[in-house]
């Protein structure tokens, strides 16, 4: 009992001060020429467990809706011919549709076969190379990511050269893919200077290819078709052969230094000059003249170059 009624009378004294706390706030100020006391701000509760006191609860934050900071694209691609998946030799390249002025912006680039990329939402356009073959897409990306495969209709071609039954070495041989327009086989260049054995990605269609077997004349010229999906492998066969040129006093002799060679068709055409002891010149089957230069002199022989007979080509320094 003293308990409770020690509670009672602290709880009364309590609302005893808070009562004459107020009564001070309000009273009149005492005296004369005293100024008026501002406005007294109102008394500040909070509620306590079990006071009796009650407040309405705060308005809740409102919670900001929740915006993803990326979406997953992931990309892959298949042949048009009979839709297997390609796996190597592509290149990836994502656009975004917000450059400067309006232009494609490059934002992401992978050489993967099916890349997996991390994107802010937004739209894209997506390009798949395939060397000379490609495709694109547009594509929207939302928080929940994207899944796309890309169609190329393209295949590839590998060309190589050879004389007869003997291959030619690949250092030796350059090629250039022409794209006929209308009646014209070499209408469009596509690639020049490929090596023998290069695989060269193309779209599907029909190709123009020329070999060039050294750097003169030896020079073929076929026809192929690269289909969708396949590799196409080709061999040039060329008529050709390599023959060395000299001036000598006699034949089987020493080769004469500093001398200036000059090739020429029977019509006068000048295929290849040359300077030097013993030059080698590769040439198309055929018949040729050489004119040879050394200290002031001129001396001339015609010869005959046969396919796959490769020989030396002898000019004799001797008076006519």
């Amino acid at each position: 009992m003293r308990m409770t009624l020690r509670r009672f009378g602290i709880a009364a004294a309590l609302l005893s001060l808070v009562g004459q706390s107020a009564h001070a706030q309000t009273a009149p100020a005492v005296g004369p020429g005293a100024a008026s006391p501002p406005a007294a701000a109102a008394p500040q509760f909070q509620a306590t467990p079990g006071s009796g006191l009650n407040f309405p609860a705060p308005p809740p934050v409102p919670t900001p809706a929740m915006v993803p900071d990326s979406a997953s694209l992931s990309l892959s691609a298949v042949f048009t011919a009979d839709q297997r998946p390609i796996r190597s030799g592509l290149v990836w390249r994502i656009f975004a549709e917000s450059g400067v002025e309006g232009r494609p912006r490059l934002v992401a680039k992978s050489t993967a076969a099916a890349p997996v990329i991390s994107l802010a939402p937004g739209t894209y356009t997506v390009h798949a190379a395939y060397g000379f073959a490609s495709a694109s897409r547009r594509v929207t990306l939302s928080g929940g990511g994207s899944s796309e495969r890309l169609a190329i209709n393209g295949g590839a071609l590998k060309l190589s050269g050879a004389i007869g039954d003997l291959p030619i070495s690949p250092n030796r041989l350059t090629f250039s893919i022409f794209l006929p327009v209308g009646n014209d086989s070499e209408g469009r260049t596509v690639m020049s200077n490929v090596k023998a054995g290069d695989v060269i990605r193309l779209p599907e269609g029909n190709y123009h290819i020329v070999s060039t077997y050294g750097e003169s004349n030896a020079i073929m010229r076929v026809d192929l078709k690269v289909d969708p999906g396949r590799l196409t492998e080709a061999t040039v066969n060329h008529r050709a052969a390599t023959v060395t040129l000299k001036l000598v006093a006699a034949p089987g002799g020493e080769a004469f230094a500093g001398t200036a060679f000059s090739v020429l068709t029977p019509g006068g055409d000048v295929i290849r000059e040359a300077i030097g002891a013993f030059p080698t010149v590769t040439l198309a089957e055929g018949e040729y003249t050489v004119i040879a230069r050394h200290d002031g002199r001129v001396y001339t022989r015609e010869f005959k170059v046969e396919s796959g007979l490769d020989r030396d080509i002898e000019v004799f320094a001797k008076d006519s």
